[in-house]
């Protein structure tokens, strides 16, 4: 209690600048003695504080305290209010309070040159609210409740203990113990919908060690692709993969050696790119790319 009473006494003393003891006592309802006491405990841990008499007299912090005594580097205290500036976009309800308090306490003006967005562009005003009410769940330990589509588009209903947000290959996902399955899932939050919190607390709180090794047998396997992509498709080129992955050629083509999770999902995310790619190895992906342009030219009545 004490540490706690500590730290509130400098942050209320960096804001107001000279404080009474008889007003400390009364906001921390302890005696004027505990708060000469707490004045030495932080004197002795090298806070220069310091009581003076008289009228406009009281406690105070040496004006230079922040400056000279901060841990933090100017770069250090940017990144931090850059941080909060982003919880914006899971809207953090007491974001512009905690922006003031530390903008204050760094003597540096509010960030606001920065907007951070985490819903993909279109998304409605249910898929951002999301965010909000994942997060608190998270922080409150709260059971979730929802309806989810699968990769195969089948739909269920989940009760989920959630414990980690995770932004991932340009989505978000939400990881958790799920009830229904009895073990660590990762769900994707565009495929989930009428989330509530049921109000019921997670008893299924694993260690880090026991998180991490849930997250570690989750991995996919992958599967090791040889593509080759049209100069025009530069665009995606390098949003998708990493540039030690690509060999670019005289022509403006490239080479990709990748790595891809096995899956259904595989045939459809090769086929966005249409004919800008061609896949070179493996050659049973590059078999059965053949087999489904030639159904696909069937549908339509095209001759290969």
């Amino acid at each position: 209690m004490q540490i706690s009473r500590l730290f509130q006494m400098i942050y209320i003393l960096l804001e107001r600048g000279t404080v009474t003891a008889p007003e400390l006592a009364k906001r921390f309802e302890v005696s004027v003695r505990t708060i000469y006491r707490d004045m030495e405990a932080l004197s002795q841990a090298g806070i220069p504080i310091y009581a003076s008499q008289g009228k406009g007299g009281g406690i105070s912090l040496n004006e230079k305290f922040i400056l000279n005594k901060s841990l933090l580097s100017e770069k250090e205290q940017d990144e931090i209010l850059l941080a909060l500036q982003s919880l914006s976009a899971v809207q953090y309800p007491e974001l512009d309070e905690v922006l003031s308090k530390l903008s204050s306490l760094f003597f540096k003006s509010k960030a606001n040159w920065i907007e951070v967005e985490f819903s993909p562009w279109g998304s409605d005003q249910k898929q951002k609210e999301a965010f909000s009410l994942l997060k608190n769940a998270i922080l409150e330990q709260k059971i979730i409740a929802f309806s989810y589509f699968n990769g195969d588009g089948e739909k269920s209903n989940r009760l989920v203990e959630p414990m980690k947000l995770l932004f991932k290959d340009k989505a978000w996902y939400l990881k958790g113990y799920c009830l229904h399955r009895m073990s660590f899932r990762t769900f994707k939050i565009t495929r989930m919908s009428e989330v509530r919190i049921t109000g019921d607390s997670c008893f299924h709180l694993p260690s880090q060690e026991q998180f991490s090794a849930a997250v570690l047998a989750e991995a996919p396997v992958t599967l090791p692709l040889q593509l080759k992509i049209a100069a025009e498709g530069a665009y995606r080129v390098y949003d998708d993969f990493c540039e030690k992955d690509i060999t670019k050629h005289q022509d403006g083509s490239y080479t990709v050696n990748t790595s891809l999770p096995v899956g259904e999902w595989i045939f459809n995310y090769l086929f966005s790119f249409g004919s800008l790619l061609e896949v070179i190895e493996p050659q049973w992906i590059r078999s059965e790319m053949a087999n489904r342009i030639r159904d696909m030219a069937n549908k339509y009545h095209i001759e290969t």
